[in-house]
């Protein structure tokens, strides 16, 4: 079988109908410059790039630096940048599958071997912007890292480099600066890479006429990204191939939703004129909104029903929400309780709860629920707590379905530590649950000392509720929280998951 190249699709190769072959291929100038070439940026910032060649409204290709010393470039290069996507999902209740070869990726740099080669690219007046996927782990201060490595061990270390270069080529030319867009999933990561680099630049006491070049010349924008990337498809590779016929390497797959929310000066909408290209960007001067809501009804509905859920019994989100009792159990969690705690537009929200729930029943995508329970007391405490919390606020009640979802988070602690890890059960067998050793520690000397009574049952809540460790403060006071996750806990023991969720999401 022939493999996916440029000669290939220079070719009369005859590619399946339903497959989108790139209108237009190779001549166009490098003008971004990425660190990452996982299966995220390919199925998410380079498929926006090539939609927007597609459209003739960018004409420049990516060029791809591997970040860390092993990686996916000599491939890249092999395929001649080139990949198959395919985006899989739900719209308006019908199943939609797309297929096609994205063509806006140049080449790919491994820094580690050709050091000199990338920052060469730093001296191209057409390359204005970078992006980057490095991980959360990837933005951060690595104070044993040194200008005179070749490469710098961390992204920042790599980045600042690589702006030093321009900085001394262009002799301090203000107008070539870049428009820094990191995609990491932390909160203000256009701030702290910034932040980064000024203390890099810093310690490796570099002119301070870069430094605010760095400071002034360059614009660091904030970023949320939004996309479910399955990416390389191992279970269905011989099938895929066969139908495509030909062997890609690089292989993508992702939903169809896609969300990129930009917050940076508004002249960046028509030098990066995606919204004109019909992708779902958008552009601010204030994206924590856009953050809130993500955070309290995508992140929040997850962390909130899916210990229910696998208490139930259940494996992965598609079955909870073809589940008659949990899928409503998870609608009004959203519907009743999380939107009317948030204080923003009811409307924006609804639209937005709506793409979520069409995303969860994806069949495309079998997302478990045991994966999604990795670290979930820090993920209920940011994701879930404030919608509780601000339901409280704003209605001078609780809300039925939030204060459950704390009753089962503390019954899905039940268990015995081994290593780093907690040993459980459920009725229907055991379970490894993973989570930080101190908090597996506390919750599992709670449930050791309590007898399942009432009492014992509302005295290990109020000690849950009570810890700076798990919350940051004390849940205690807040009036009644205590009394009616005890009553939830004491039914979920006694009468079993089942019973208790059914209870309070009404099917009983």
């Amino acid at each position: 079988m022939k493999k996916l190249n440029a000669d290939l699709l220079n070719s009369n190769f005859a590619f399946p109908v339903d497959l989108k072959v790139p209108s237009s291929f190779g001549n166009l100038p490098e003008k971004v410059i990425q660190f990452g070439e996982g299966n995220f940026l390919r199925a998410f910032v380079d498929w926006m790039f090539h939609r927007l060649n597609e459209k003739g409204l960018f004409n420049g290709r990516v060029v791809v630096v591997q970040p860390i010393r092993e990686g996916l470039v000599s491939a890249l290069n092999e395929q001649d940048g080139l990949y198959t996507l395919i985006l899989r999902g739900l719209q308006n209740g019908k199943a939609v599958e797309t297929k096609e070869i994205i063509s806006s990726v140049s080449r790919g740099i491994n820094p580690y071997t050709d050091w000199e080669e990338f920052l060469r690219c730093a001296e191209n007046p057409d390359i204005e912007f970078v992006v980057s996927n490095t991980t959360e782990a990837g933005i951060v201060y690595d104070p044993g890292d040194s200008m005179l490595n070749r490469p710098p061990h961390s992204y920042p270390g790599k980045l600042l480099a690589y702006l030093y270069r321009r900085f001394q080529h262009f002799a301090g030319d203000p107008g070539k600066g870049m428009v820094i867009i990191p995609c990491e999933l932390i909160d203000r990561n256009g701030e702290t890479l910034k932040q980064v680099l000024l203390q890099l630049a810093e310690a490796w006491e570099l002119p301070r006429e870069f430094i605010a070049w760095v400071k002034e010349a360059n614009c660091f924008a904030n970023t949320l990204v939004d996309r479910v990337v399955t990416g390389y498809p191992r279970g269905e590779v011989e099938s895929l191939s066969q139908k495509l016929g030909y062997q890609d390497r690089l292989l993508d797959t992702g939903e169809l939703f896609h969300l990129w929310v930009i917050e940076g000066p508004a002249e960046l909408k028509s030098r990066l004129p995606f919204t004109e290209a019909g992708l779902n960007v958008i552009w601010t001067d204030d994206l924590s909104p856009y953050r809130t809501r993500k955070v309290r009804i995508l992140n929040g509905a997850h962390t909130a029903s899916v210990p229910a859920a696998f208490l139930y019994g259940l494996e992965t989100v598609g079955e909870m929400m073809a589940h008659p009792l949990l899928g409503n159990y998870t609608r009004k969690l959203i519907y009743d309780e999380i939107i009317p705690s948030i204080d923003l537009d009811t409307e924006m929200l609804n639209e937005f709860a709506g793409a979520v729930l069409e995303r969860f029943q994806n069949p495309f995508i079998k997302h478990y629920l045991l994966d999604i329970l990795l670290n979930s007391v820090s993920k209920y405490a940011t994701r879930v707590l404030p919608s509780l919390e601000d339901y409280f606020k704003r209605k001078g009640q609780l809300p039925a379905i939030l204060c459950f979802s704390m009753a089962a988070l503390i019954a899905l602690y039940r268990g015995r530590v081994e290593g780093d890890a907690m040993s459980c059960r459920r009725e229907k067998g055991s379970f490894v649950l993973r989570d930080d050793p101190q908090v597996l520690a506390f919750l599992s000397n709670l449930w050791a000392g309590c007898d399942n009574s009432r009492e014992s049952l509302l005295l290990l809540v109020e000690k849950v509720l009570g810890s700076v460790l798990l919350w940051g403060r004390d849940l205690n006071k807040i009036p009644g929280l205590a009394e009616r996750v005890a009553a939830d806990l004491e039914r979920i023991v006694h009468e079993g998951m089942k019973k208790a969720v059914a209870r309070v999401a009404g099917g009983e």
